[in-house]
């Protein structure tokens, strides 16, 4: 009789950025023999992503778990109990060797019935600093793996000592030469093989950002006075009239790591996912990191951070166009500053994290 192929369950959602960084590290739980199931949000927009990528997807009720005072707490908490259940009995019926999650509230119900089942549980936290679901994660035994070293200071000493930093895993795309070709990002440019100028990528997000379009539509002739200019401005936001050197288009797909490897400084937000695609192409970024109370201040501490490895500039707060294409124009005709960030940012262990987070699974599944 053969052996029982191992089952790692993944869960977590909410975001993109709870999801995109898991699809590599479980390509390479796949190729090492096995299995591999989600648990995610019955309603959560993580289904359509995780079935797209040929993992069995299971959906169980969840229920946002919030700082702050709202009657919508009380109702969410039998969502969540509910979604406790209903993670009960999927991994009863699995029989996962382990439980891997990748964030969000949903992936609270499915490590609490990990505990309850004694099946090894590890939670990745891709910010600087732990969010709620991560800190609830870990009180219910699970290990954490971190993706920055200063993540430890924010730990208690006995977490601080078993956990991993393995950096924030990035889509092998971004390291393929055919799918991260510089020479195929300058195409998508409209830039001719001959043009000299470099190029400026701006992401304003999935969703836009209109902090980031508002500040680029400002600064943007100073911008094509040196460079050309391709704009991620997100679905429903307005676009410019068409300039010479400027391209913009609601949304990028396939062709954001042909962009980004092309790219010589890239502007936008500071989330863990785009910081750490910066730098799995090397390149240097100028971070507007989303501030105030709607916040609890993730993005800052990822900008600050990336600031101080040299990758990139932050632009500061209450800044406007005229500040943001000053700070390009010092950027590029600084000699050696481009350069510098460039390899600060390939320094990061982009293209490891995912091999690291794959062997830590292997280690602890049962």
């Amino acid at each position: 009789m053969s052996e029982k192929q191992k089952i790692i369950a993944f869960t977590g959602g909410g975001t993109a950025g709870h999801v995109f960084p898991a699809f590599p590290v479980a390509e390479r739980m796949r190729s090492a023999g096995f299995d591999v199931i989600w648990i995610g949000s019955k309603r959560g927009m993580e289904r359509k992503l995780v079935e797209n990528a040929g993992i069995r997807y299971y959906g169980i009720p969840a229920g946002k778990l919030r700082r702050y005072f709202s009657l919508r707490n009380i109702t969410d908490i039998f969502r969540i109990a509910a979604g406790f259940c209903c993670a009960l009995r999927i991994l009863r019926k699995e029989k996962p060797n382990a439980v891997f999650s990748k964030g969000g509230f949903v992936s609270v119900p499915p490590v609490a019935a990990a505990r309850c089942l004694h099946i090894p549980a590890m939670t990745h936290e891709s910010d600087v600093d732990p969010g709620l679901a991560t800190r609830l994660n870990m009180k219910m035994g699970a290990r954490i793996l971190v993706s920055y070293k200063e993540t430890l200071s924010y730990l208690s000493p006995e977490a601080a000592k078993n956990a991993v930093v393995a950096g924030n895993p990035v889509r092998d795309d971004f390291f393929n030469s055919e799918t991260a070709d510089p020479e195929k990002g300058r195409k998508i440019a409209g830039l001719e093989p001959d043009d000299p100028r470099p190029l400026i990528l701006v992401l304003g997000g999935s969703q836009g950002a209109r902090e980031v379009n508002d500040l680029v539509y400002g600064s943007l002739d100073a911008m094509l006075e040196i460079a050309a200019v391709v704009h991620q401005t997100g679905p429903g936001n307005p676009a410019l009239a068409e300039k010479y050197g400027y391209l913009s288009r609601p949304f990028f797909h396939e062709e954001l790591p042909h962009l980004l490897a092309a790219a010589d400084l890239a502007v936008g937000r500071s989330g863990a996912g785009s910081l750490w695609e910066f730098a799995a192409t090397g390149t240097p970024a100028i971070f507007i990191p989303l501030r105030g109370s709607g916040t609890r201040g993730d993005q800052v501490l990822n900008a600050e951070s990336a600031e101080k490895s040299g990758m990139a500039v932050i632009l500061p707060p209450d800044s406007g166009p005229e500040d943001l294409g000053r700070i390009v124009k010092e950027l590029f005709l600084s000699p050696n500053g481009l350069s510098a960030m460039k390899a600060a940012a390939a320094a990061y262990p982009a293209e490891e994290a995912a091999d690291r987070i794959a062997e830590v699974i292997k280690e602890c599944a049962i």
